[in-house]
Order: structure tokens, then sequence, then C-alpha cells
């Protein structure tokens, strides 16, 4: 497997004076099987989503209802989970969060503090399974969908993040075109 690209992420507009963690519901959309993200990811994580499907992709899903949006208080709770003041030597991850250091528990996953990263903008989740062929897939098309990586190889395959802000990539547009299409002739 190669290096995972890693592009800078572009904010959507209507993200500009949002407070992380606390979008308002109308800027974010269900996304299959669970969870919820920006608008604009959702329709790119559904287009990818079906793609992937269409090529044997299965399933195709995040890791669970927590790793797409998180609201700020379902980050704080997992973050207040993960990490203590008490210092741990030889922490694996150690974080400055509120004035205070955090060292990371033995056996927990690291985690940014509540509000940071892209997961409580809702631009940012976390794909089941991401190994073998599914991450194969993910490094071959992700990209053509507005997602990319946040780190070139190793850390986090899983996780992606939408980076092209309010531009619909070509793939995703197909995608919107055929299931307004699909939905107008169920409506005739």
């Amino acid at each position: 497997m190669g290096a995972r690209p890693v592009l800078p992420v572009r904010l959507p507009a209507d993200l500009a004076n949002v407070k992380p963690g606390k979008l308002p519901p109308g800027l974010l959309r269900p996304i299959r099987p669970y969870g919820h993200l920006h608008w604009l990811a959702a329709d790119a994580y559904h287009a990818m989503r079906r793609a992937a499907f269409n090529d044997g992709i299965r399933p195709f899903k995040p890791t669970s209802a927590h790793d797409a949006y998180r609201p700020l208080s379902t980050q704080l709770g997992g973050f207040l989970a993960r990490y203590t003041t008490d210092p741990i030597p030889n922490s694996r991850s150690i974080r400055m969060w509120d004035g205070k250091r955090w060292y990371l528990k033995p056996g927990q996953a690291p985690m940014l503090p509540p509000g940071l990263g892209f997961h409580p903008l809702g631009l940012a989740v976390d794909i089941w399974g991401a190994s073998g062929d599914r991450l194969q897939w993910l490094e071959a098309n992700a990209v053509s969908f507005g997602w990319s990586w946040e780190f070139t190889s190793g850390a986090e395959p899983w996780h992606l993040r939408y980076v092209v802000g309010d531009r619909t990539p070509a793939r995703v547009q197909r995608w919107k075109d055929s299931h307004a299409n699909r939905s107008n002739r169920r409506v005739n």
C-alpha cells in the first residue's frame, strides 16, 4: 500500500462562524448506517459508499455512530474517558487542554481535546475496517469524492476528512444527479 494523499481542508462557507461541536441541525445530514456529517460531506460520503458497494466493497460504514460528527458533549466524554491529568510515565500521547497536561490512559486510543479536529465540524468520518481491499479501494478513490487523509501512512488509515469546501466533485455530482433521477421516477 502506498502513501495516502494528505490535502489541505477547505471549510464550507456555512461553517465560517460555527462553533465546532455545536453545529446547527440544518447543517447536518444522516449517513448510513449511522451518524451524521455536514451536508456536503454527507453527499460525498453517500456517493463514495455507493461506488464502493458497486465495486464489491462491503460493508462500507463508519466505525461507530460517534465516528462521524461529534457534538462537543460526545468529544468531551470520550476525551475524559481516555485521558487523565494524573502523570503517566511513557504515555503514548500527551495533550494540552483547559490549561492542563493530559496523559493517555493505558490501552486507550488517542483523541483530540474537545472542539479540535474535523469530527466536531462534521467533516471527518472513520471508515470501519480500513485495511486490505477496502483501504486499497479508498486509496484509489477517496480523493475523487472530495476526501483526504490526515496522515500519509501508518497512523489512522480509517480517518478521512472532507477537504473540498463548497466545491462538489464530479463523482459526487453524478451520484446526486442519478439519485435525483431515481427519486423523480418514483414520484412520476
